[in-house]
């Protein structure tokens, strides 16, 4: 693990960046790429796309990682200065009350707590029962209401309060790895193939927002881009821990290498391409059949103008959508070595046209 690369993989994943409100994660990623891409652009929508000049008349290749994560917003204060708040993107309300949380405010990081009533004080047979987004509350010290909105304002964005932290070996922990993590392998891709100066593609990085929330930057960015192959890298569903459905998820583990996509959303040639050049460049990688659309990037890449070549990457993660994902950093690598070996194998007269 290169501690310079590890330094910049926590700065992305720590700079908080719900949906709507990833600019402090762009920042990160557009200093990152200064130095590295010919150029460096931010779009309307907030995407950042860096772009690495190929061959006069190569192949433009999009490689997508969304950088925004799930969180809150903060909907009301009452009058005694608790905040209320609604999820951005798919929050499970089970595991929100009792979490320290940060109100991302315009004067600066706000610390609280979201309230839960003692378990003494809950009936028996309430103690299952979920209590919904509306009934739940934020806890920022304040004693009344003017207190309380002379720090905060009505649409602040809100995250957990946690960030990257080492395990064994080569694991770590986090909230928001879904899908920061994506940005950064892409970053470290155009990283590497600027180092290695031989690819064969025109290649644009993107580091996407508004995924959680739509697919929404992936959809604008495509279709500024335009790409001729497109892909997608997200994290996936890790299936080695107790009670996972092996039958629902196929088998992917961490530890055992990215994970290439195959189905109706995905280029069987581009399938086929990724697949051998894992296996020619000894890149151990997972496989998983995904037969409808894979609700990631790659499902709007794929529908752009009339039809892109799309695949998509994913890295196991274990306890998706929570505080404590957890993901093995040599599955990162194995990504990037994937995904920098692709751009100097696509020729320009590749056709991804299924026969």
């Amino acid at each position: 693990m290169n501690e310079n690369d590890f330094k910049f993989f926590k700065e992305l994943i720590e700079a908080p960046s719900p949906s709507g409100f990833e600019q402090p994660a762009q920042r990160v990623i557009r200093e990152a790429l200064a130095d590295v891409a010919d150029d460096v652009r931010t779009d309307v929508m907030g995407n950042v796309v860096a772009h690495v000049k190929g061959p006069k008349g190569a192949p433009r290749l999009m490689l997508a990682g969304h950088c925004d994560e799930i969180g809150f917003m903060v909907k009301y204060v009452d009058d005694q200065g608790y905040l209320f708040f609604a999820p951005i993107g798919g929050v499970d309300a089970h595991l929100v009350p009792g979490q320290r949380v940060t109100v991302h405010t315009s004067g600066g990081p706000i610390a609280g707590v979201v309230g839960k009533r003692p378990i003494h004080q809950i009936e028996v047979k309430d103690r299952e029962t979920v209590v919904p987004f509306k009934s739940q509350f934020i806890d920022v010290g304040c004693s009344s209401k003017d207190e309380a909105v002379n720090l905060v304002s009505i649409g602040d964005p809100v995250t957990f309060r946690v960030g990257v932290e080492r395990l064994q070996g080569t694991r770590l922990t986090s909230r928001a790895f879904d899908d920061k993590m994506g940005a950064f392998i892409v970053a470290q891709v155009l990283r590497e193939v600027r180092r290695q100066n031989r690819m064969t593609v025109d290649l644009h990085g993107v580091s996407t927002v508004q995924e959680e929330v739509g697919l929404r930057g992936g959809a604008t960015s495509a279709y500024g881009v335009q790409p001729d192959i497109g892909i997608a890298v997200e994290v996936g569903f890790a299936s080695d821990y107790p009670g996972a459905d092996h039958k629902d998820l196929g088998e992917v583990s961490l530890g055992k290498g990215p994970v290439i996509a195959r189905g109706p959303n995905i280029n069987p040639v581009l399938f086929d391409l990724l697949k051998k050049t894992a296996e020619e460049e000894n890149i151990p990688c997972q496989i998983m059949g995904i037969p409808r659309a894979t609700g990631t990037d790659a499902n709007v890449m794929q529908l752009v103008h009339g039809g892109v070549a799309t695949a998509l990457i994913s890295i196991p993660l274990r306890y998706m959508h929570t505080p404590v994902e957890v993901l093995d950093w040599v599955d990162l690598e194995g990504a990037v070595k994937l995904l920098s070996a692709l751009c100097s194998r696509i020729a320009k007269d590749h056709s991804f046209v299924p026969n």
